[in-house]
């Protein structure tokens, strides 16, 4: 998280969660607002469909986000040409297990932590990206329902960082 300000995670676009365990940190995580452009291929996106975060168009029946950062999503577009989100899109950095306290849940419960505190604050999308060294991590994302932005039969060393979303609704569509 050196790479960011530390502003970008603080109330009232991002957070930062630690669980403690006889008051160390064990594991943790942060999220922030996503307003640049993201990795992964476009055509593996998904869009939403229904759930709370979710409204349709009265004139074209397009299915469009809650909340919108720009105002400019008419067509029911969720990216800019360029990638950049036009829903509240929620970034996932840095979720970590201390290595005295891995294999036991904690990563998922920061996750699901994240996430409700996300929602909570507006966001209807998740975005990550995690490395390709890291299939524990990949396990993580998939098994929580994150859709992969990369083709998973590929070596994960000839893609790079691998990139994941997830929307705040119960329901989305597959890619176009």
């Amino acid at each position: 998280m050196e790479h960011y300000p530390a502003a970008d995670f603080a109330a009232p676009d991002g957070e930062l969660v630690l669980l403690l365990a006889d008051g160390e940190p064990v594991a943790g995580g942060a999220f922030r607002r996503r307003a640049e452009p993201e990795l992964g291929d476009p055509a593996r996106r998904t869009r939403p469909e229904a759930g709370p975060h979710a409204r349709t168009d009265a004139y074209s029946g397009a299915v469009h986000s809650g909340d919108v950062q720009s105002g400019a999503v008419q067509s029911g577009a969720v990216h800019s040409d360029d990638g950049t989100p036009l829903v509240a899109t929620a970034e996932l950095k840095r979720i970590w297990t201390h290595s005295a306290h891995r294999r036991r849940g904690l990563a998922r419960q920061v996750l699901v932590e994240l996430e409700d505190r996300a929602a909570q604050r507006g966001y209807v999308r998740i975005y990550l990206t995690t490395g390709p060294r890291q299939p524990e991590a990949a396990g993580l994302y998939l098994r929580a329902g994150y859709t992969p932005l990369f083709d998973v039969s590929r070596d994960p060393e000839e893609i790079g960082p691998l990139a994941f979303e997830k929307w705040l609704c119960p329901r989305v569509s597959e890619p176009a």
